[in-house]
């Protein structure tokens, strides 16, 4: 089964002169050229690029091998390119396991009994306390506070 490249380049750096063309592979795919492409516009749909910070305007364009997605910043469009390219060879590709042989399967596990239901007292109503015993909610404030120096009102 072919193994396929998520390749993404895009432009690095500020200025005119400064921009390096930088390409990096996103990820890899193993499987069909259309399974690679159709995860490789799933990215490409979602990703966050370095330039604009805050982009304006996205739009996403499909072409042979890939997707060109522009993007209008706030004085300057950017864009990225996306690729899809089969991979012939890798000098640090890790080695392949070894196959290992299938293992009988195990079996069905017993299936989990529910437990019993828990059996709980019945709730008895609590006993309503007593009411307390009617008094005026002012009767132990005087009238007139003693710090105020004045006399009690003689009308009263």
């Amino acid at each position: 089964m072919p193994r396929w490249g998520l390749l993404v380049e895009q432009n690095l750096g500020l200025g005119g002169q400064r921009r390096v063309w930088s390409p990096g592979v996103m990820d890899h795919v193993d499987g069909t050229r259309e399974e690679a492409l159709e995860a490789l516009r799933q990215r490409a749909e979602v990703y966050e690029p370095l330039h604009p910070a805050s982009p304006k305007r996205r739009r996403l364009y499909r072409e042979r091998d890939g997707f060109v997605l522009v993007l209008d910043g706030a004085w300057q469009s950017f864009h990225c390119r996306f690729t899809v390219m089969e991979e012939l060879y890798d000098s640090a590709a890790p080695e392949p396991a070894p196959e290992q042989p299938q293992a009988a399967p195990e079996p069905e596990p017993e299936p989990v009994r529910p437990p019993p239901p828990v059996r709980r007292r019945p709730v008895r109503p609590r006993p309503k306390p007593e009411p307390e015993p009617e008094r005026a909610w002012d009767a132990d404030v005087p009238e007139v506070p003693s710090w105020l120096n004045r006399e009690r009102p003689s009308g009263r």
